[in-house]
């Protein structure tokens, strides 16, 4: 197995692994299909896409057969979204075989890096557009029709696409992503993103207020603000600087029914203004995703991480302290170049500490144009690698089963998000730590907030009774 992720199985599906746009539109001649692999910021890119493609006139289809239009939206960081990709690109190209001017692109932060590939080499699409390129879709799509091979990869310092309402995909109209920033200027040396989705930039701060806004005046209750680092937005609005802190407030302060959730915070840069903040609402959700990478501080120089182990787990301390009901994730990574035993033994120790309630593990793959591929070797034995790997996943699972299990006999607020997968008669929603709870449907519908008191528990999932 290329690497385990391992995570929520309802967090899966709205996480954005992969997905279709299936809501048809009538009175269009002219019909789109697109999926998405990797991050929510993927995602989230998805529906600008999507919003752009309507004001040209495409609708959206389900049935690959009836597109005029297929486009692929795509994730460097691992190497298995590559190999998915590819594969579903092969698919897609089978069905020129019967509709000659079908089109095919590829979207996202793949599309620099693999475009003469895509376009030269493998000949399996016919236009390419990176990240910050969206608003040139239709005359890419106009000379793709012409006969070339149409891209646009080039990235800008300015584009945040804060004009654009996007179009919400396979929408459950109850949650929602909501993109504060683009790009990212910490330079890990392990990753691909500041070469594919360029610098960091703050989204003008009205702009993410009126989306927020408009998202629940049409009955949305829960949102998500995005970014690769959410703690360093900042944004001048002429007569203040606001910081993200100041923007989580002005968010929670639309209404108390509607949930903040943010992802993902850098262990360098979360505030104590930001905790602060958090424990001023109560609409603001008590979860941090705060990716480690490594528990050895050896291995985070050589990341570029900018912080120490010590430093890591100072902040993790603050965030109990402040907030002890708080959940907290992370991202580790097994085997990066030149670890040793004891770095790997420190990284085991750091999980034993912090006792994740989710964490999202890998091992290392090298990626292309990465600091790490041009200057490190990747000297650490793919068996050792898998080993570590499985090591780091059967703590995590000790730890989130007990995780888990000291919710039994506890209360929770839950958002009813939307139908269980096992049973009709079942609904689920999440607690503030994100944790899954399925509970009897009774009267209830998506968008309701429910009192539900948990009588036991899955590896994976809460089981309760609604408290009338």
């Amino acid at each position: 197995m290329e690497e385990l992720l391992l995570h929520k199985k309802h967090d899966e599906k709205r996480q954005g692994e992969v997905f279709s746009f299936i809501n048809n539109v009538p009175g269009s001649n002219k019909y789109f299909y697109i999926e998405s692999y990797g991050c929510a910021m993927n995602f989230a890119d998805s529906e600008v896409v999507a919003s752009i493609l309507k004001d040209e006139g495409f609708s959206a289809t389900s049935d690959l057969a009836k597109a005029d239009l297929i486009l692929i939206n795509t994730c460097s960081i691992r190497e298995k979204a590559e190999l998915t990709v590819r594969k579903r690109l092969s698919e897609f190209k089978k069905l020129k075989k019967d509709k000659k001017d079908l089109l095919i692109g590829v979207l996202g932060c793949m599309a620099e890096r693999l475009k003469s590939a895509f376009l030269e080499q493998e000949k399996l699409v016919d236009i390419v557009v990176g990240p910050d390129a969206y608003r040139s879709l239709p005359i890419l799509i106009e000379e793709a029709h012409s006969g070339q091979k149409s891209v646009n990869v080039l990235l800008s310092r300015e584009e945040t696409y804060a004009d654009i309402s996007p179009v919400r995909l396979n929408s459950n109209g109850i949650t929602a992503f909501v993109s504060i920033m683009r790009g990212c200027n910490n330079m890990c040396s392990f990753c691909v993103v500041p070469f594919t989705r360029g610098r960091e930039r703050s989204r003008e701060f009205e702009s993410i207020l009126n989306e927020c806004r408009e998202l629940f005046n049409s009955g949305y209750r829960e949102i998500t603000l995005l970014g690769q680092n959410v703690d360093s937005y900042h944004y001048n609005n002429g007569t203040e600087n606001v910081t993200f802190a100041m923007l989580l407030e002005k968010v929670a302060q639309i209404s108390p029914l509607l949930r903040i959730r943010f992802s993902t915070s850098h262990p360098k840069d979360i505030t104590d203004d930001v905790l602060f903040t958090m424990l001023k609402y109560e609409n603001i959700c008590k979860y941090i995703h705060l990716p480690v990478q490594s528990g050895s501080s050896r291995i985070l120089q050589l990341m570029n991480r900018n912080y120490s182990r010590e430093w890591y787990l100072s902040k993790v301390d603050r965030i109990r302290e402040l907030i002890p009901e708080c959940g907290i994730s992370t991202d580790m990574i097994a085997g990066f170049c030149t670890e040793t035993e004891e770095d790997h033994l420190q990284s085991l120790s750091l999980m034993e500490y912090c006792k994740y309630d989710l964490a999202y593990l890998y091992y290392y793959s090298e990626r292309p144009g990465t600091l790490a591929m041009r200057k490190m070797k990747d000297d650490v034995e793919l068996s050792v690698k898998k080993r570590r790997l499985q090591e780091l996943v059967d703590l995590y699972r000790i730890h989130s089963k007990h995780s888990m299990e000291k919710e039994v006999g506890k209360t929770f607020k839950v958002l009813v998000e939307g139908k269980s997968k096992k049973s009709e008669d079942e609904l689920f929603g999440r607690t503030d730590q994100n944790k899954v709870v399925v509970f009897e449907k009774g009267n209830l519908k998506p968008g309701d907030y429910v009192n539900v008191k948990i009588h036991s528990c899955t590896s994976g999932t809460l089981l309760g009774t609604v408290i009338k």
